[in-house]
């Protein structure tokens, strides 16, 4: 994955660093608009909606497209739109179009949340001084906002379509302890930039019989098992910290905007490419897991008696540290996301060596990154220490990630020239 990252920050990044905030109607106020609705942003759809990282990533994803397209047409077009370009002065309220793009695609979402967000919304307006910039802005955002909501009608969310059950060796069957079925209409979203959702289809699992799947077998069979006494306290607490639902990536995200000083125009892109790659990545991601429909480790594990691998033993009462999610094992969801996400920072700085870090409330640590890299390594790791997830799993979804992003990188959010 270091060749990875390597080959997008060749592609170079397109980042203006330093430039002067063009946006006059807001020089009385210091936040970031965009790190402010962010937050907004994931109090509805984790602290209040409870949505998991394959529902979150399409939720984020409209949020920050929309507002990047507010921001971005305020500022000149600088960037190529991502779906539309409203006509603009540059006297805008950019803090207008960015509150109002977010809490209208927010109310969307979320109809049961209106009240609260309205509220919210109406306490973001009061803090702009009334006059045209202000009602300009406004009807920048909404404009913004009204194209998403839009283009992602009908785009396959949600709906009750559920992962084949399969009883012979190799097929995923739901698993311990919850034996939930659940996330299947993912790998049939509609992707936000890549043209199809299964454009990046690997080669799929290693055959049971063969030498790689006795490799990755005993590999998480000995150190992601709950009792395991080859796992050391802090594989053992990455395993938990990046199996949060609370994703430590919101936190690197508002972290790094602040920490490299960046605008609300760069913020407004970096969190755009960030969240659509994510989205994206995701989508790749389950649409493989319903090609291949591969089982589990805890299954595999506790049949091994049936794959037809003599280098392989079974333990009926093997469980992993971490629960299992209700979805195939082939390929991890979340070295996807997070590939997509890192090789998307890595793009956007032009560098891999940027510390950062997140805390986690489930593993109580702080983890501590020195580039985006390290990053992918580690989840590539973790996800084996909790046992969740096979190594070839892992490395095959990470790939599926960065190559998400390349293609996000040659197609969208580029300079205007």
């Amino acid at each position: 994955m270091c060749a990875a990252i390597t080959g997008i920050i060749a592609a170079g990044s397109p980042v203006a660093f330093g430039t002067p905030s063009v946006y006059a109607a807001d020089t009385n106020t210091s936040a970031n608009a965009v790190i402010v609705w962010d937050r907004n942003a994931q109090t509805a759809i984790w602290d209040v909606a409870g949505q998991q990282p394959q529902v979150q990533a399409r939720s984020f994803a409209m949020v920050h497209g929309a507002v990047y397209d507010a921001v971005n047409a305020i500022a000149g077009r600088r960037y190529q739109p991502y779906l539309l370009a409203p006509p603009t002065n540059g006297r805008e309220s950019v803090n207008a179009a960015v509150g109002t793009a977010a809490f209208q695609v927010l109310s969307s979402l979320f109809p049961s949340q209106q009240a609260r967000l309205q509220t919210q919304y109406d306490e973001w307006l009061g803090t702009i001084p009334h006059g045209i910039a202000k009602q300009r802005g406004i009807s920048v955002g909404s404009q913004t906002a009204a194209a998403m909501i839009s283009a992602r009608q009908n785009d396959g969310a949600f709906g009750d379509p559920t992962w084949p059950v399969g009883t012979e060796p190799g097929q995923w069957r739901p698993t311990p302890p919850t034996n939930a079925n659940d996330g299947a209409w993912v790998g049939n979203l509609k992707p936000f930039i890549i043209p199809s959702a299964s454009m990046f289809r690997s080669s799929g699992p290693p055959a049971l019989t063969s030498d790689q799947y006795a490799r990755d077998f005993n590999e998480v069979k000995a150190i992601g098992a709950a009792n395991s006494t080859t796992r050391t306290v802090d594989q053992t607490q990455a395993a938990i910290w990046w199996h949060d639902r609370h994703l430590g990536e919101w936190e690197i995200k508002r972290q790094l905007a602040t920490t490299q000083r960046l605008n609300t125009l760069q913020t407004a892109r970096m969190f755009a490419m960030v969240d659509l790659a994510e989205a994206d990545a995701t989508t790749a991601c389950y649409n493989e897991k319903g090609a291949w429909m591969f089982w589990r480790p805890v299954t595999a594990i506790q049949l091994a008696d049936t794959d037809g691998n003599p280098a392989t033993v079974a333990d009926p009462d093997w469980l992993p540290l971490l629960v299992t999610p209700p979805h195939p094992d082939f390929t991890s969801g979340h070295t996807c996301f997070t590939a997509a996400s890192m090789s998307a920072l890595a793009y956007f700085f032009g560098r891999d060596d940027i510390p950062f870090s997140a805390y986690s409330e489930a593993s109580g640590t702080t983890r501590y990154f020195g580039s985006f890299s390290h990053a992918i390594a580690e989840v590539i790791e973790a996800r084996i220490w909790g046992g969740i997830h096979t190594r070839t799993a892992d490395i095959e979804g990470a790939k599926i990630g960065a190559q998400v992003t390349a293609y996000m990188i040659d197609n969208y959010f580029r300079p205007r020239l």
